[in-house]
């Protein structure tokens, strides 16, 4: 496991000169270097690194690390194998910098879009997508229904409205994403179980449309994490990977994001049965350095949009928990905020080298 790096509030914002190469510089000077040697082919997303990003920006707001230019530097430097991040619409001289510099590095790149709302919203969706293909983009991933299924909606009927809205982007965006021949992944982010977006895609039925495989979120749903991996994989265009440590509470349980190889989750399984689905599909960490969130799952409000789940799946669900269950559970927000990037980058550098060790990566 790679030593904790200790970082302060002068050298992170020493790392702000304003080009991708010269952070890369200043980078090298105040992180402990991964080394070249080991590298991994898993890359990251961006929120792996939001609290890196808030922290640099506190006093020098011109710079971002969500720049794609500036956050495959990074990826870079970590020793990662691509990254997944919003490229937008912006100017075809960026896009062809960031290919080039992906491509000299033998590192990937994935976007980050939202859908179609509507149709006067067709031309935003095509014209980042053309961005994202100009920057040699493999995939884009994207989400269809807004916030935690069992948070945000308080019946079943607002829920189907939600969903109905998201088959309809899908719909827009699939010819798009046929016209520019580049799939579009849609990430399982504890809105649909497993059957119900396995029908979404046979229903948009595109080669250019399929999963982004959540190795986490469906455990929020009383989905088993493998069955959800295999449920997804002939759908897969990206991998979203994580690790998950849980706790019981009196009305369900905590779930907490931890790095690669300390939760409970069978990662090298996983690993192999997208892979055997999906030869040449990229793997990217996602790793949120946060406070465990919870999942109320013996509350009543809980189940407004489940009506037909059965009791053998929250039996199943509660069993790994109590099995499962980590002595403890990370918590940062009580953390002075350089302490917290502290935790971040020793997340992030902990779960690559873990991926390279143990999953092949």
């Amino acid at each position: 496991m790679p030593k904790q790096v200790t970082i302060n509030r002068r050298c992170a914002l020493g790392a702000l000169a304003g080009s991708a190469a010269a952070t890369v510089m200043q980078l090298r000077q105040t992180d402990a270097v991964h080394e070249q040697s080991g590298r991994t082919a898993l890359g990251l997303v961006r929120n792996c690194c939001r609290l890196r990003r808030d922290f640099m920006q506190q006093d020098q707001s011109s710079f971002d690390l969500y720049e794609p230019l500036n956050f495959l530097a990074y990826c870079r430097e970590l020793g990662a194998g691509g990254m997944q991040i919003e490229l937008g619409a912006g100017k075809a001289e960026e896009a062809k910098s960031l290919r080039e510099m992906a491509e000299a590095a033998n590192m990937y790149i994935e976007a980050i879009i939202n859908p179609p709302r509507n149709d006067q919203d067709i031309e935003r969706f095509d014209a980042e997508m053309k961005q994202a293909v100009a920057a040699g983009a493999k995939a884009v991933r994207t989400v269809i229904i807004s916030g935690r299924r069992y948070e945000y909606f308080d019946s079943l009927k607002t829920f189907r409205e939600f969903e109905s809205r998201g088959r309809r982007s899908l719909e827009l965006a699939a010819p798009l994403a046929e016209k520019h021949r580049l799939p579009l992944a849609v990430e399982n982010h504890k809105d649909h179980r497993n059957d119900e977006r396995v029908a979404l895609f046979r229903h948009i039925d595109s080669e250019f449309v399929g999963a982004c495989v959540d190795t986490g979120n469906s455990f929020a749903l009383l989905e088993s994490p493998i069955e959800t991996v295999k449920a997804l994989a002939p759908w897969a265009h990206s991998v979203h990977l994580k690790d998950q440590a849980v706790q019981m509470t009196s009305d369900g349980f905590w779930l907490g994001d931890i790095p690669l190889g300390q939760g409970f989750f069978d990662l090298k399984r996983m690993v192999e049965i997208l892979r055997h689905q999906k030869p040449d599909i990229h793997f990217s960490l996602e790793l949120i350095t946060r406070d465990p969130i919870k999942v109320p799952v013996l509350t009543q409000k809980y189940w407004a949009t489940f009506p037909n789940v059965p009791g053998r799946d929250l039996a199943r669900t509660l069993r790994t928990v109590h099995t499962s269950a980590a002595d403890e559970l990370p918590y940062v927000t009580s953390l002075p905020p350089g302490e917290q990037v502290e935790r971040e980058n020793a997340n992030v550098r902990a779960s690559l080298t873990w991926a390279r060790d143990h999953l092949g990566l």
